[in-house]
């Protein structure tokens, strides 16, 4: 009984010891977990280039620190706890399974800041939560799916079946069947965000169906690399970055994550005392989700009407989620011309009507 006493006092004078330092330093340290390597040139390595954006903004008013590759769950809880009692200020968690570990972790060090990607629990008033809305981005991809498939046969491989990723899928195919009524989607589950041989065997499975167009909800350039061996019979798009290296073929066009201004506006606010719990869920509108160039290698009709997309939801005149809409199962889900709510998408757990197969449980 004695000994757990006297390591419960240590726990508390070591957070509280932590949390001491990080008032008294010069500079604020802003630190940063990623699911990924930083060279994985989608997901983790977006987010870094938002981390290096506040260093260059900021200068030695702050230190940045991140740890690449930790996996989801207790390891993510040790890692988040090494940070806090190393003197992090503000802890960026930037995959959507780190949420129940940045809470545990936040509820331990209260002067601590936490803000966490694409999740939705904020347990304490030093967590944040934000994300993008990537789903816009993807009615542009599927428009561009629909018009240049020539098998009427396109792909996505999708890494957990979360309502981030199911409404990607939703919006993708939506639009895919709005610019060509015979397209048909076939959907594979990689369960991993990043795993290149998982990728690309995800992607080789979709080739061997008949798919001509891929796009992906995982990390790495890995079905990129697999279209690429098709010599031009496959097209895909860069997924969280650019991934211009595949250009003009088969990488067509891009989603790129710009997380730079939001990184750099929430440590400016660590640094200046202004910093409160938020709930932000950004857009093309915002600058965070940006559409990659679209190649010559997409006819200049279908280049303009998918530029011409992108524009109306930025200027917020259409929303990729405009009724008539119905569920995969035939019951109505949105009446002509009603918009779906914010809440109806973070909880999307349906397919919509046409899409073939189940999601997994």
């Amino acid at each position: 009984m004695i000994r757990r006493t006297l390591l419960a006092s240590a726990a508390i004078g070591l957070s509280m010891l932590a949390g001491g330092m990080a008032m008294a330093q010069d500079k604020t340290k802003a630190c940063f977990v990623y699911v990924g390597p930083i060279g994985d040139l989608g997901w983790s390595y977006q987010h870094h280039q938002g981390a290096l954006a506040v260093q260059e903004k900021y200068g030695d008013k702050v230190e940045v620190q991140w740890q690449e590759s930790v996996p989801e769950g207790a390891d993510a809880e040790r890692v988040l706890t090494q940070m806090a009692l190393g003197g992090c200020d503000i802890i960026f968690t930037t995959s959507f399974g780190y949420m129940d570990a940045t809470n545990a972790v936040a509820k331990k060090f209260p002067n601590v800041k936490f803000e966490h990607a694409t999740g939705f629990k904020r347990e304490s008033p030093n967590v944040a939560i934000y994300n993008a809305r990537f789903y816009e981005g993807r009615a542009i991809q599927g428009h561009i799916a629909g018009k240049m498939t020539k098998t009427n046969k396109i792909g996505y491989i999708g890494s957990f079946p979360i309502p981030e990723v199911i409404m990607g899928i939703n919006s993708y195919y939506l639009h895919a069947k709005k610019a060509n009524p015979n397209v048909e989607l076939s959907v594979v589950w990689a369960f991993t965000w990043f795993d290149p041989a998982k990728e690309a065997d995800a992607a080789k499975a979709l080739i061997d169906q008949g798919v001509d167009v891929i796009a992906a909800h995982t990390d790495s350039t890995a079905p990129l690399a697999e279209a690429a061996k098709t010599e031009g019979k496959v097209i895909g798009f860069g997924q969280a970055s650019d991934m211009a290296d595949y250009k003009p073929s088969p990488r067509v066009s891009s989603i790129i994550d710009n997380w730079a201004p939001y990184y750099v506006a929430r440590v400016g606010q660590v640094l200046d005392g202004s910093w409160t719990s938020t709930d932000t869920w950004a857009g093309i509108k915002d600058g965070e989700v940006e559409i990659g160039e679209i190649t010559e290698a997409v006819p200049a009709d279908v280049k303009a009407e998918a530029e011409a997309l992108r524009d109306s939801i930025a200027a917020g005149t259409y929303h990729p989620f405009t009724g008539p809409i119905k569920k995969q199962d035939g019951s109505d889900w949105l009446a002509e011309g009603a918009t779906a709510p914010d809440g109806d998408l973070l909880g999307m757990n349906f397919y919509v009507e046409g899409i073939t197969g189940e999601i997994p449980k």
